[in-house]
């Protein structure tokens, strides 16, 4: 019966490949943060944030893209909403991004605290889980990968939360500045926001399996 509904579905001929050029942007601009955070050299560093501010434009036009051709198409290969809800929620993560290195540049933050790294180590690795999965989405044969991969990216968004509220709870046993702590708290959670989208990702791609199944 699953074969039989797999030779209905839609044969899609734009927006797989929309959301796999979606994704791999993401990729870049997550790991673009995370060498940002991990390099020592300040000028280093702010070849990474160039590269974030250039992949998030690229994020916001492929988005636009995606949004055109629902608008244009009445044949889609999923639910149309779970389609529009993937590629925006994937440009929160691309925005959060964004914001998070964007705050790291005004706020003239040059020092970061170990789960601040280890919060954009993990993010990295959950839009790379993200891109796993959805290429995947251009064959649906074997959904355990992406069931898998939805899995481990909720574990993913509660350690981050660990993290986030660790590194919090650090700031304001020892950090004396009240400015500085603001700053710093304002960063790791908009890093944390990033993961929870990862997770919201996931969510949708688990719809996506249900109504396809």
């Amino acid at each position: 019966m699953s074969s039989l509904f797999s030779f209905f579905r839609p044969k899609d001929k734009k927006f797989q490949s929309l959301f796999e050029k979606d994704i791999k942007n993401l990729v870049n601009i997550s790991q673009s943060l995370m060498f940002a955070l991990n390099e020592k050299d300040e000028d280093a560093r702010q070849v990474h944030f160039k590269e974030i501010q250039r992949l998030e434009k690229s994020a916001d036009e492929i988005t636009h893209v995606i949004v055109l051709e629902l608008c244009k198409n009445f044949i889609t290969p999923f639910d149309r909403e779970d389609i529009y809800t993937l590629v925006t929620t994937i440009a929160h993560i691309a925005d959060y991004i964004y914001t998070t290195s964007l705050n790291i540049e005004l706020y003239k933050v040059t020092i970061f605290g170990e789960e601040l790294v280890q919060l954009a180590n993990l993010l990295a690795d959950m839009c790379k889980d993200l891109e796993i999965a959805i290429l995947e989405l251009r064959r649906l044969k074997n959904t355990k990968i992406i069931t898998d991969i939805c899995i481990k990216i909720n574990k993913g968004e509660s350690q981050a939360d660990h993290l986030c509220n660790t590194a919090i709870a650090r700031l304001f046993k020892n950090e004396t500045d009240a400015i500085e702590l603001i700053k710093q708290k304002e960063i790791l959670q908009s890093l944390e926001m990033a993961t929870d989208m990862c997770d919201d990702a996931a969510n949708v791609l688990e719809s996506i399996l249900i109504k396809n199944a």
